[in-house]
């Protein structure tokens, strides 16, 4: 078994404590609740066979309480530069140099959105699977595993907003 770290971004009232009993007889011993500007959260420090299966079982056990719904998981797939430099245990400076190609073995994955802004956002999943390739001790599995997780979850949000079409189009998609 491995332990396994992340939170999951909750929608629902986890300020009632009949909700947090009810979290808690459903298996969300190994968790601490939050809120934070009005969203919940749930940290995890789940133990399974892999990051996905932790990740599932506390979809899950979470979806069982009514009112409840997971949003996303984090560490979110979405970076800024700096958060690419914490996450890697370098300096901001040293991940500008990489980006740019000034320094390292080139090929780093490009922004995927605010190219002509100074915040621009990168996909964590592409860069640590990158810098997985060049020897960094990275957690690639994970980062693509929430990357996955979080575009499902949005698209089972969305899907039932979509016109038949659009939704057709999105199911031969996947």
């Amino acid at each position: 078994m491995n332990e396994n770290e992340f939170s999951l971004v909750i929608a629902g009232n986890l300020e009632d404590v009949r909700i947090l009993d009810a979290l808690f007889e459903a298996g969300c011993d190994d968790a601490t609740f939050g809120q934070v500007d009005g969203v919940g959260y749930a940290d995890f420090v789940r133990e399974a066979p892999t990051f996905g299966e932790a990740v599932r079982s506390a979809i899950e056990q979470v979806e069982s309480v009514p009112g409840l719904r997971v949003v996303r998981v984090e560490p979110d797939d979405l970076v800024t530069m700096s958060e690419i430099a914490q996450r890697l245990g370098r300096s901001r400076e040293s991940i500008r140099l990489l980006i740019s190609g000034a320094r390292g073995p080139g090929g780093f994955p490009p922004p995927v959105s605010h190219l002509k802004a100074r915040s621009r956002l990168w996909r964590w999943s592409e860069v640590a699977a990158w810098a997985k390739r060049h020897d960094q001790r990275v957690n690639a599995g994970a980062a693509s595993a929430i990357a996955a997780i979080n575009a499902a979850l949005t698209l089972r949000d969305t899907a039932a907003e979509l016109a038949p079409a659009e939704r057709a189009l999105v199911s031969s998609l996947v």
